[in-house]
């Protein structure tokens, strides 16, 4: 298995190459066994007549909350710090807004920070080469780190490289659900402020290698819906339904890679997750983004961690040097201006996704169609079971934020009444 660094951010010895791959392969063995398919190869260069792809793409918002809660106030949570990067970034994307104190001495949102740089990765690095993960750290945050921020410990050296990936799971990585993880003590989020007060590396346990490798698997299938003796493709509404596993259609990311693979499998393709393995962010239309009716400096948006095609980091906004700040920034949606006061505005004009390729194979023998039956009704993601955590959230959103007032950028309110009215 070849698998580079991902994005080709990092120069990687021998030694560390294989330890990240021996990291992919343990994610592709917790789901291959259920999921069991020759239309799938996890070494790419073992395609026959490979073809490069880049059609697996989607938008970085979060997409479940606003079938859930409606547009205005999935944009209140997946912008809710924190709280809301934990309970709603789930599309392969994580970010977060840095904020500072205009002249004023108002906090007012400065830039965003988004990443799409897999928890793994970091926590391989870090299990095996404590200095490399450092200098790592120093480059996305603009400051070294000291070794109690990046792992809790004065010296992991003095660490075995499993106690290492402990330690470092506290402090930045949390367990992203890996049962030795888990059971060793380390939390799902972590607990350190390098990456809770910034967006250092994703870290919810579902934007994962594991889950990228699953919902390729799910899709790389040759399914066929029966449908009055004759056969045809499937669409998501049947393939979702008939696995019972109608939650992956309700976001942005899920059904696009588990149908993308799908229909070339359908057409007779092989696939493989292009080396290197990383989730990528496409370069964002800078033309719906202004300041004071001018062009953005080339200074307030910056990709990084990867080769050009192949980034896994963007910065947007004002530096520090600068006076201005994130919400002086204007954004067009349709025939209206708006400021930009968060990441979800951001995240709705960019677009995220691995890079796929796509080999030749032997036909699809008649043995091998899995039939499914139609589905019987469209997939409805704003149904009350499967919105039950994202409206309660909102709830407590709600609750948190009963009586404060908007910040300035929102709209003006209405004024009050007069006397007697």
């Amino acid at each position: 298995m070849p698998y580079d660094a991902p994005g080709r951010a990092d120069e990687l010895t021998d030694e560390l190459r294989a330890r990240w791959n021996e990291t992919v392969a343990r994610a592709y063995e917790t789901q291959a066994a259920a999921l069991k398919t020759r239309f799938f190869s996890l070494d790419p260069c073992a395609l026959r007549e490979p073809r490069r792809s880049d059609a697996v793409k989607w938008p970085g918002d979060p997409g479940k909350p606003a079938f859930c809660v409606g547009e205005q106030m999935a944009r209140k949570l997946a912008d809710w710090g924190l709280a809301g990067r934990r309970a709603v970034q789930l599309e392969y994307c994580e970010y977060m807004t840095v904020n500072a104190r205009d002249a004023s001495g108002a906090l007012r949102p400065k830039r965003v920070e988004v990443t799409t740089e897999f928890r793994e990765f970091w926590s391989c690095i870090a299990m095996h080469d404590p200095d490399r993960v450092r200098a790592m750290a120093t480059q996305v945050l603009g400051a070294e780190p000291s070794w109690p921020e990046l792992y809790g410990v004065a010296d992991p050296h003095a660490l075995t490289p499993e106690a290492r990936e402990i330690a470092f799971g506290h402090a930045c990585a949390g367990h992203g659900n890996d049962r030795r993880l888990r059971v060793a003590g380390v939390p799902a989020q972590p607990t350190g402020r390098l990456n809770t007060e910034r967006a250092l590396f994703m870290t919810h346990p579902i934007n994962g290698i594991d889950d990228l490798i699953y919902v390729v698997l799910f899709g790389a299938h040759a399914y066929a819906v029966d449908e009055r003796g004759a056969r045809r493709r499937a669409g998501g509404d049947d393939l979702f339904s008939a696995f019972g596993v109608q939650h992956l259609a309700c976001n942005h990311s899920d059904p696009t890679i588990s149908l993308g693979t799908y229909d070339v499998v359908y057409d007779g393709a092989q696939v493989a997750i292009a080396d290197p393995l990383g989730m990528y962010i496409r370069r964002p239309n800078l033309e719906l983004f202004s300041h004071r009716g001018a062009a953005l400096p080339d200074d307030w948006v910056s990709l990084h961690r990867g080769v050009e095609g192949h980034h896994q980091r963007l910065v947007f906004g004002p530096p520090d040097a600068h006076d201005a700040f994130l919400d002086d920034i204007t954004i067009s949606v349709g025939a209206a201006d708006e400021p930009l006061t968060g990441g979800y505005q951001l995240l709705r004009e960019l677009e995220i996704g691995p890079y796929l390729e796509y080999g030749t194979t032997d036909p699809i023998g008649e043995d091998e169609w899995e039939v499914i039956a139609p589905a019987t009704a469209a997939i409805a993601c704003n149904e009350a079971d499967s919105c039950k955590a994202v409206r309660a959230l909102a709830a407590r959103y709600e609750a948190e934020h009963a009586g404060r007032a908007a910040p300035r950028t929102m709209r003006t309110p209405e004024p009050p009444a007069p006397p007697g009215s």
